[in-house]
């Protein structure tokens, strides 16, 4: 397949509302056991706040779909879908144990198509290539988002649990191939630490493919934002840095989203 050229695109600043037992948490690499940050409060709450200051866009993930295989959170989802995409009030980008059709089906429905914009596949995309493509073709190419989260230049899967030995500028490549409208990369090596980025994989990877990119893992601070957006990527997502207070999220609305 002929690779499609990169479109234009506003950059997008996008925060993290990562699901687990019905609440809102961050975690330090994917680890279950090191929590960041945990709040009682409803997530709902959670999203419509970000949206109120100025987010375009929100990245929700059910870490116990994840992990378990089971959308436990799916009803949840549902509800941040009512609110804030259904309401045109923002997009919603879903991930987290999206392995089968019926599964993306089921959230891709959410609102009528205007609750959840696009669904995020991540290891289904190296175990079942067929399903993206099937999902694109009933879809678009636009509504489908393959996420590849790395550590040391390799893919893992399941939850982060499982190195593949597949290279991921490779592995970005198959995906555009198999007709995904957009990538999403994140660096294991730095996600949580709040310690920045590294700018020479990101611009490796943005530049392996043509269909936007967006960057999530170790963003904490301006710089990180900029040096993301220079690179070609069309969104960074921040999770631990806005929660803990590290960075501004008013302020980079105000400097770099479009």
């Amino acid at each position: 397949m002929e690779r499609r050229r990169r479109t234009a695109r506003a950059f997008e600043v996008i925060p993290a509302v990562d699901l687990k037992g019905g609440r809102c948490v961050q975690l330090r690499q994917g680890k279950q056991d090191e929590v960041i940050f945990s709040t009682t409060q409803d997530p709902v709450v959670i999203a419509q706040h970000w949206v109120q200051l100025g987010a375009k866009r929100l990245h929700i993930i059910d870490l116990d779909a994840a992990l378990q295989e089971k959308q436990t959170n799916f009803k949840l989802v549902a509800r941040i879908a009512e609110t804030i995409g259904a309401q045109g009030r923002a997009k919603i980008e879903v991930g987290g144990g999206i392995r089968t059709y019926r599964a993306a089906v089921r959230l891709l429905e959410l609102g009528a198509g205007r609750g959840v914009d696009r669904i995020i596949f991540g290891t289904a995309a190296l175990h079942s290539p067929a399903l993206i493509r099937d999902v694109v073709t009933a879809f678009s190419a636009e509504r489908v988002m393959v996420a590849f989260d790395v550590r040391g230049g390799t893919v893992a899967i399941d939850g982060w649990r499982e190195l593949t030995g597949v290279k991921a500028t490779e592995a970005a490549q198959q995906a555009e191939e198999l007709g995904a409208g957009s990538l999403l990369f994140t660096n294991i090596d730095v996600e949580g630490l709040m310690r920045g980025i590294e700018p020479k994989i990101v611009g490796e990877f943005v530049r392996s493919v043509r269909v936007p990119v967006v960057i999530a893992g170790g963003v904490s601070s301006a710089a990180d934002v900029a040096q993301i957006k220079e690179a070609g990527a069309r969104g960074a997502i921040l999770g631990s840095a806005l929660y803990t207070g590290n960075v501004d999220f008013v302020a980079l609305i105000q400097r770099f989203q479009e």
